[in-house]
C-alpha cells in the first residue's frame, strides 16, 4: 500500500495525482497543472464554469467527456481508479417513476448487482429520510431529492468520492446543512469537490486549488479543521483573500 493509502472496509482511500494539460473541443482549457488529492480527505477545486474543473472530474470517474487529458492519473497504492469511485452530480438524476429507495439502489442493479433494500432504507435513515422511502421525486423537495443522491452516492460504499457541484441548486440554509451532512458521512474517503462557490470552499475543504488557463495553484485555508463556521473571523478573512486571488472584489460577483 502506498504511504498516502487509508484504508476504508476491504478498500483503500487512495491518494491520486493528476498531471499534465487539459484540452476542450475548442482549444486548450489548462495549460499545465500537477497536483495530488489527499487520501481519505476533502480536496476542492474552486474556479469559474467552462475552465475544466466537470472535464477532470469526469476523467476521474472514467466517464466520457469531449476532453483531452495529455498527462497522467495515478493513484498511491498503483491500483486501477475508476472501480473506486463513485459521483454525485449536480443534478439529482433521481428517476421520476422511482420511489426514493429505489433510486438508492438503480446504479447498482443497471450494474446487474441484487439490490439490498434494507441497507438502502438505513442510508436513508441516516441522511433523515426515514419517513420519505416511499415518496417519488416528485413528492420531495430539492433538499430531500440531494439527500436521496447523498445516500445513494454512499449506497455504493467507494472510498473515492466526486462531488460536481452538488449543492449549488439549493438555498443558502439547506446547502449549510448538506454540507454538514455530507462532511461527517464522506469521513474517511477521498473526496474531490469541484465547486464555483469559494465560501463552501472554505467550509468543506482539506486541501483546495483555484483552477484556471494557466494552471492549478493552492488556496490557503484556516487553520481550523472543516466543516468550518462560516461566520468566524478567520472565514471571512480567508474568503475575502480567496476572491481577491480569483479577481473578484466582493461576493456578490461570484456567479
Amino acid at each position: 500500500m502506498g504511504h498516502g493509502a487509508v484504508a476504508r472496509g476491504s478498500m483503500t482511500a487512495p491518494a491520486v495525482h493528476l498531471s499534465g494539460a487539459l484540452h476542450g473541443a475548442a482549444g486548450p482549457l489548462i495549460d499545465h497543472f500537477d497536483l495530488t488529492l489527499k487520501a481519505g480527505q476533502w480536496n476542492v477545486l474552486l474556479g469559474p464554469s467552462g475552465v475544466g474543473k466537470t472535464s477532470l472530474l469526469r476523467l476521474l470517474a472514467g466517464l466520457p467527456t469531449v476532453a483531452r487529458l495529455e498527462g497522467r492519473i495515478a493513484t498511491d497504492d498503483d491500483r486501477p481508479l475508476a472501480p473506486r469511485v463513485a459521483m454525485m452530480a449536480q443534478d439529482d438524476q433521481l428517476l421520476p417513476w422511482a420511489y426514493a429507495v429505489e433510486n438508492v439502489t438503480i446504479p447498482a442493479r443497471l450494474r446487474g448487482e441484487r439490490a439490498d433494500p434494507d441497507r438502502a432504507a438505513a442510508l436513508l435513515a441516516e441522511v433523515g429520510l426515514r419517513a420519505e422511502l416511499r415518496r417519488k421525486p416528485a413528492q420531495l423537495s430539492a433538499g430531500q431529492r440531494q439527500r436521496v443522491t447523498l445516500a445513494r452516492t454512499l449506497y455504493e460504499d467507494r472510498p473515492v468520492v466526486l462531488l460536481d457541484e452538488p449543492f449549488s441548486a439549493l438555498d443558502v440554509v439547506t446547502r449549510l446543512k448538506m454540507q454538514d451532512l455530507a462532511a461527517r458521512l464522506l469521513c474517511g474517503r477521498t473526496v474531490l469537490l469541484i465547486t464555483h462557490d469559494p465560501a463552501e470552499a472554505l467550509r468543506l475543504a482539506d486541501h483546495a486549488w483555484i483552477v484556471s488557463r494557466h494552471g492549478v495553484a493552492p488556496c490557503p485555508l484556516p487553520k481550523t479543521p472543516p466543516p468550518r463556521r462560516i461566520d468566524a473571523p478567520e472565514t471571512l478573512a480567508a474568503q475575502a483573500d480567496l476572491l481577491r486571488r480569483m479577481g473578484l472584489a466582493s461576493p456578490a460577483q461570484v456567479a
